[in-house]
């Protein structure tokens, strides 16, 4: 081989490593990962169902669940994948047991827990742990499910003696889920508020607490929480979808509530486009304030700038 070949093949190899050098460099994305919501209790005949947590809020922009400290964003690669999966809220449950737990949801390196079921009453049924917690039912005397650190609140406990026939609240990431109270309806606890797309919304309410007392359930928590479903028929209320709220407490064998699915939301610099890969449902924001934001709303899959 020539020596003008030996350096033709150098510099190919020296032109190679600067282009891929140029291509991959360090990004800063700021994120809001919202899990899928807990469903609410549904009993077998009379009695109430508690409400369903709330699934785990992590975000770096405004705010986060739990009342823990504000995320710091990560520092990415381009022309690199990172897995995103957004969490399915759970399916109302059979007559006669306790809410379904919401599924996580997943950016990079951060997981949020989904949310956790309502109790249940006739036959008991204890509420379940997640991002946020089921909200306990009256009989017999139990303790709401407990929260995830820095994600959300446990939910409401219900300790009064049996013949209180109300529910306690669902966890919601501001706030814990309300306690039973004699005849009183038993809240969702309170969502947060993000400004991460540039306006604020309000995430992960706390599913309400059933009611076989009075004609209406409590009302969900801000930020998606479904209501609770009293003595007037029909199914409790759903958490809202792309929220991660928590779904209302049945009463009798009427339908709870869905847990609402979960979101991702990514924030970076302008100068940016992101791919969005197959297996994923989402879209990117026009250019705004110097970012652009991508909101995945569905499935499991990667993503790359």
């Amino acid at each position: 081989m020539s020596r003008f070949g030996q350096r033709t093949q150098v510099g190919s190899a020296v032109s190679d490593w600067i282009s891929k050098e140029i291509i991959s460099y360090p990004i800063t994305v700021d994120y809001l990962v919202v899990a899928g919501g807990g469903s609410g209790g549904r009993c077998n005949t009379g009695g109430a169902g508690g409400g369903g947590g709330a699934g785990g809020m992590r975000c770096t922009v405004t705010a986060t669940g739990g009342g823990g400290s504000l995320e710091s964003a990560l520092t990415l690669t381009t022309s690199t994948n990172y897995t995103v999966t957004v969490g399915g809220g759970g399916a109302t449950p059979a007559a006669g047991s306790a809410g379904n737990i919401g599924s996580g949801s997943v950016f990079s390196t951060i997981t949020s827990t989904g949310g956790g079921g309502g109790a249940t009453q006739g036959p008991d049924t204890q509420p379940s742990s997640g991002g946020s917690g089921g909200g306990a039912t009256y009989a017999p005397a139990k303790t709401g499910g407990a929260g995830t650190s820095g994600q959300g609140y446990k939910g409401g406990d219900a300790t009064l003696p049996v013949g209180n026939n109300c529910a306690a609240g669902g966890g919601g990431a501001g706030a814990a889920g309300a306690n039973v109270a004699s005849g009183q309806n038993s809240a969702g606890g309170a969502g947060v508020a993000t400004s991460i797309t540039g306006s604020s919304v309000t995430y992960a309410g706390g599913g309400g607490g059933g009611n076989s007392d009075q004609a209406n359930g409590a009302a969900g928590g801000s930020g998606g929480g479904g209501a609770g479903r009293g003595t007037s028929s029909g199914a409790a209320v759903s958490g809202t979808a792309n929220l991660g709220g928590g779904g209302g407490g049945s009463f009798a064998s009427n339908a709870a509530g869905n847990g609402g699915s979960g979101v991702v939301i990514l924030r970076y610099p302008d100068t940016l486009t992101i791919t969005i890969g197959a297996g994923l449902t989402g879209t990117e924001s026009a250019a705004s304030g110097g970012y652009k934001r991508a909101t995945i709303t569905a499935g499991t899959g990667t993503v790359s700038w």
